[in-house]
């Protein structure tokens, strides 16, 4: 059997689906990555940084909080909306897409809490350095994984409806606007 292909970095080979950078970021949201992303990030996640994989602590990252992850958060509505109802639990939102990620900071400076991390990548080179069991909940929007997980359906409004702290995305928007009708899935890990 062939060895699998790697990065030069050592990392294992991943492809990546979606765009990096979209258009040119504004001088506003260049300011926002050159002056708040080092402090909100999560800290040694890539390959080329951490090629031991080192797993972090989390407590110094965000004190005795229980963890919760958001997966791909877009523009950061929701991480945001979240944060703000949650005032008692640390976030953790992944997203390669540096346009995102410079929106959500212009959002996070507007905010009068520190609740929020942030790694500005790839959310698999993540879990390589988290702790086994770290994350309570994961938020993951469009589109969602299962595999290794259950579905909690009782009922048909279980999926037609969302949930009650649930804040409507640009995303969603997109996909309501295109006739497109999304459905509110809760996922338990087996």
């Amino acid at each position: 059997m062939a060895d699998k292909p790697t990065h030069r970095s050592g990392a294992p080979w991943r492809n990546m689906y979606g765009r990096t950078k979209g258009n040119k970021l504004r001088a506003s949201q260049q300011e926002w990555l050159a002056e708040d992303l080092a402090d909100l990030s999560v800290g040694a996640v890539g390959w080329e940084i951490n090629p031991e994989r080192q797993q972090f602590e989390i407590k110094k990252l965000l004190g005795d909080r229980p963890l919760w992850l958001e997966v791909g958060f877009g523009g950061g509505e929701h991480l945001v909306h979240q944060a703000e109802g949650n005032p008692n639990v640390g976030f953790i939102g992944c997203e390669p897409y540096i346009n995102g990620v410079a929106m959500l900071l212009g959002k996070i400076r507007k905010l009068n809490q520190d609740n929020i991390r942030i790694h500005p990548g790839d959310v698999r080179d993540l879990f390589d350095v988290l702790p086994e069991a770290s994350v309570e909940r994961t938020f993951l929007l469009y589109p969602d994984p299962k595999h290794e997980f259950t579905w909690r359906c009782k009922g048909a409004q279980d999926w037609r409806e969302p949930w009650g702290d649930w804040i409507s995305t640009r995303y969603e928007q997109k996909a309501l606007r295109e006739g497109r009708v999304p459905h509110y899935l809760t996922f338990e890990r087996i």
